[in-house]
């Protein structure tokens, strides 16, 4: 197995890896990852691979990213990988081996009297169950997930098209139904497993430390990645700004659920590039959170926008936004609740779910305008346990997000895009308005 250089360019086959411990024959510079040497095959990769990982996750070094939004990216790079031979194809080519065989033993294996007899079937069903298992199983992307439904479809089509004509050819009408039946079927389930993918949860082939250990070992042969973010630090200390400075305020805030993502937005300047504040719930950054706050309240036009997880504790932040002293419960502020929210979920169905007991249980202690303020569909989804990260998109999407939610709230009572939920005058005044969309 070949593998190029990432300082030279040149390609080194294992003999010539291992031959010369592990480094390039020409520039002597040492290979980071050995695929040979994996045994869990799901997990070999070269370092070509990982250096295009981090070059598409950084936008070609543009992009800052956290920690977890690389595990969730070369998560994703790993469960993608195109087989050299699609599931259609082998099943193609196993009918013709098997038609080989049979032949050798005088079987009649494709004509119209072996046609749609119980071996033929049974090969067809064990196809159906190898895509209908691929097509529901946490361990494969929502890409896989969906490849193999549509291999359902193409597998039923296929059956219609070959089995019936043979089936009318042998005059057979009990082999016509069971062939109109099987190829139906196939194409039924591969539809009904496209509408549930948002359904299906998904589950990690990487965990985290392996992720960090590859993270730590490209750094120590390659260099540091500028565009890592170390993990978020809470400042004691209070940080100086200057009186001419904190007298102004912000028209804008993005209040975020978690300190990673503020952080991952403010690395980013996207405060300086729309001219508002970015905080999280937690107080991050403390050492200029209580000033920013004051600022804000002295605004009394204030936009705040949240941007949290869809989870439990995501969806009630608007509510605590609302309602908490510490934050604007006695100020008319108008907040766009930018996502995720479960109904952009569930009306986009190309996301990362997980799902946990833990966030089950969460659920259903929500409080009473939480719980009032979502469907029911999105409830189910929540009581269920399930949940998508803001990490688990890639910079360059979060950021279109982000960018797209402030851009459309210029006018948000005519703007289609935006769902009025709450007019909550109780509250202070002000309105909440809810995305339909997650960019």
């Amino acid at each position: 197995m070949g593998m190029k250089c990432v300082q030279c360019n040149t390609d080194n086959i294992l003999s010539d890896r291992t031959s010369n411990s592990g480094r390039c024959k020409r520039c002597n510079h040492p290979f980071v990852f050995e695929p040979t040497s994996v045994t869990d095959k799901k997990l070999a990769f070269t370092d070509p691979f990982f250096k295009k990982a981090i070059e598409n996750i950084s936008s070609q070094n543009m992009l800052f990213f956290t920690h977890k939004q690389f595990l969730y990216f070369i998560d994703q790079k790993l469960k993608s990988r195109t087989p050299g031979i699609s599931g259609i194809f082998l099943y193609f080519f196993f009918s013709f081996v098997l038609g080989g065989i049979g032949s050798s033993f005088g079987l009649p294996i494709f004509s119209s009297q072996f046609a749609l007899s119980i071996p033929f079937a049974l090969y067809n069903l064990i196809w159906i169950w190898l895509f209908f298992d691929d097509s529901k199983s946490p361990a494969q992307g929502i890409r896989g997930r969906r490849n193999n439904a549509k291999n359902l479809q193409t597998l039923g089509l296929i059956i219609l098209v070959t089995a019936i004509p043979i089936s009318l050819l042998a005059a057979s009408l009990t082999r016509y139904i069971a062939a109109t039946l099987l190829g139906l079927f196939s194409y039924w389930l591969g539809i009904s497993q496209k509408n549930r993918l948002h359904e299906i949860s998904e589950v990690f082939i990487v965990n985290s430390a392996q992720s960090d250990k590859w993270l730590r070992d490209w750094q120590r042969v390659n260099g540091a990645l500028e565009k890592l973010l170390p993990a978020a630090r809470q400042e004691a200390l209070p940080a100086t700004i200057a009186p001419e400075v904190s007298a102004y305020s912000f028209d804008r805030a993005i209040i975020c659920d978690s300190d990673e993502i503020a952080q991952f937005l403010i690395a980013n300047n996207v405060h300086f590039e729309n001219n508002c504040a970015i905080l999280s719930i937690s107080g991050y950054p403390q050492s200029i959170f209580n000033t920013v706050i004051e600022m804000l309240r002295r605004n009394t036009d204030l936009k705040v926008y949240a941007l949290h997880n869809a989870s439990p504790p995501g969806v009630g932040l608007v509510h605590q936004l609302r309602t908490s002293p510490e934050w604007f419960a006695s100020q008319a502020v108008t907040i766009f609740d930018l996502g995720i929210s479960p109904r952009q979920i569930l009306a986009t169905r190309d996301m990362f779910v997980q799902k946990s007991q833990t966030m089950a249980q969460t659920a259903r202690q929500l409080p009473d305008a939480v719980r009032q303020s979502l469907t029911a569909e999105e409830l189910a989804w929540l009581d269920a346990g399930n949940f998508v990260e803001l990490e688990s998109f890639t910079p360059q999407r979060l950021l279109r997000v982000v960018n797209y939610g402030l851009a459309q709230s210029g006018d948000p009572q005519t703007n289609d895009g935006l769902i009025l939920v709450d007019n909550a005058v109780g509250y202070g005044g002000g309105y909440v308005f809810v995305s339909d969309s997650f960019g």
